[in-house]
């Protein structure tokens, strides 16, 4: 799994970049100030769990820590595609109904770090 982990948050750090120079650039004449504040706000989630995953790779090779660790590193990745995707698309559509997807991945992301923690605590 550490192999995953790492090269998956290291495809989702490039996908990361490139969606923030995207918005940066392609996105700033587009769209209004506020869902560009969206668009930005998913790239930054995105890019640090993109690197909390490659962390969680990293970790995981050192210790011992059965499943936490990596269900921990499959709900960041779920996090980055509902709360990160959910504000690319909500930006880029303007459906209104994505918003409520968001929280999901928010919640995501936090129990992946509590498991993270909690499998680094059980490692001893």
């Amino acid at each position: 799994m550490a192999k995953f982990f790492i090269s998956v948050g290291a495809i989702l750090a490039a996908l990361g970049a490139t969606l923030g120079a995207f918005g940066a650039h392609g996105l700033r004449t587009k769209l209004e100030p506020r869902m560009l504040e969206v668009w930005q706000t998913g790239v930054e989630y995105h890019m640090y769990h993109a690197l909390g995953l490659i962390l969680i790779g990293v970790i995981s090779h050192g210790i011992d820590s059965g499943s936490l660790i990596k269900w921990s590193g499959i709900l960041m990745l779920i996090g980055i595609l509902l709360f990160s995707c959910s504000l690319y698309l909500l930006t880029l559509t303007k459906l209104g109904w994505l918003g409520a997807i968001t929280p999901f991945g928010g919640t995501g992301f936090i129990i992946a770090w509590i498991l993270l923690a909690i499998a680094l605590l059980r490692a001893g």
